[in-house]
């Protein structure tokens, strides 16, 4: 007759579980007893009783030996794997900030009128909003400096130059390329419509 499998969970009957324990207590240490001489491994084992009595076993000559290995070899795997993952990590921000470096210096060649070819004529548009704000505000901050009596020379020039700059730099520059591109591309976008519509005639 075939024994039926024995349900896994904690024996509530106290004299049950202390025999259980011991039975299994000895096959347990039989089993790592085995192992160490069979394969030649070093085994370590530690059991706590339910009533805090300590057994142990050690195939080396010590188990502070084999628990010091154990201590060494999980504090270099670890140590390897965090310097690892810093790596990663450092590797991916990296990438992360040259994209966005990458980014900010073609938004800064468009505003300064380069490197256009590729903007469609939304983008040419934003743009020259985006410069028409920035000038009106620069106005209207050397407005303010003005007209609160604003007496310091050397700022005032400074103010001015940093206008002069800016006007040369930004409307000269960009909103005659901004121009030109969209001149541009509405000719080009009038020649297809044209063709398209010689070809339905």
């Amino acid at each position: 007759m075939v024994r039926g499998r024995t349900e896994l969970k904690r024996i509530e009957n106290a004299t049950s579980r202390q025999v259980t324990f011991s039975k299994r207590r000895n096959g347990l240490l039989k089993k790592a007893f085995e192992l160490s001489v069979l394969c030649d491994a070093e085994v370590g084992l530690i059991v706590f009783s339910p009533r805090g009595r300590l057994y142990e076993f050690a195939s080396a000559p010590s188990l502070q030996r084999t628990i010091d290995r154990y201590k060494v070899y999980t504090k270099d795997n670890v140590n390897d794997k965090t310097v690892q993952q810093d790596i990663q990590q450092v590797k991916d921000d990296t990438v992360g900030l040259a994209k966005q470096l990458e980014a900010l210096d073609e938004s800064i060649r468009k505003i300064l009128g380069e490197n256009l070819e590729g903007c469609s004529v939304e983008e040419l548009r934003g743009l020259e909003i985006k410069l028409e704000k920035s000038l009106h505000n620069i106005r209207r901050k050397k407005v303010s400096y003005f007209s609160i009596g604003y007496k310091n020379d050397n700022k005032i020039k400074f103010l001015e130059t940093l206008y002069e700059s800016l006007v040369h730099k930004l409307t000269y520059k960009l909103i005659q390329s901004c121009t030109f591109f969209l001149h541009f591309r509405q000719t080009e976008l009038l020649e297809k419509q044209i063709s398209k519509l010689k070809e339905n005639v």
